[in-house]
């Protein structure tokens, strides 16, 4: 649930700065001056990428919770005994420990979403966080073209 703050928190200072710089951008752009309307097109267009970097982060979010949450139905999450820490997260060295044989699952059954889905959660037990994101795409990927329909 904490996440979930923390995204609506993020997301609510991105529509402020969005508002504060929009403002200045309007300002900039109708001072006539050639630079200030250079900056003012400037101040337009970044926040339009970082409102475009967030919402796809926000949809990757949604997407791994649903994937996850179908695999967590089909009785297909991990069932490894591993050590966690206070806040819930892995001991890198038991991550480490599992990692080999839902990488040699994912290598087995390239076109299985579940064996990515499983490869992403030992990708992040592992302390990788870049490939974990990289393994849940792809499983969110292969999962939408597995859909019905």
């Amino acid at each position: 649930m904490s996440a979930r703050i923390g995204v609506a928190v993020m997301a609510a200072l991105l529509a402020l700065y969005i508002v504060l710089v929009g403002q200045r951008a309007r300002l900039l752009l109708t001072s006539g001056d050639g630079i200030a309307v250079a900056m003012g097109v400037v101040l337009v267009v970044l926040p339009a990428i970082a409102a475009w970097a967030l919402g796809r982060e926000l949809w990757f979010g949604v997407r791994a919770q649903q994937v996850g949450r179908r695999l967590e139905a089909e009785g297909g999450l991990p069932q490894d005994e591993v050590a966690v820490r206070p806040s819930g997260r892995v001991l890198r060295e038991d991550g480490d420990a599992v990692f080999p044989k839902y990488r040699a699952d994912a290598e087995a059954h390239p076109d299985d979403w579940r064996a990515w889905y499983r490869l992403g959660l030992a990708y992040d037990a592992a302390g990788d966080r870049r490939r974990a994101r990289e393994a849940v795409r792809t499983a969110i990927r292969l999962e939408k073209s597995d859909q019905p329909g």
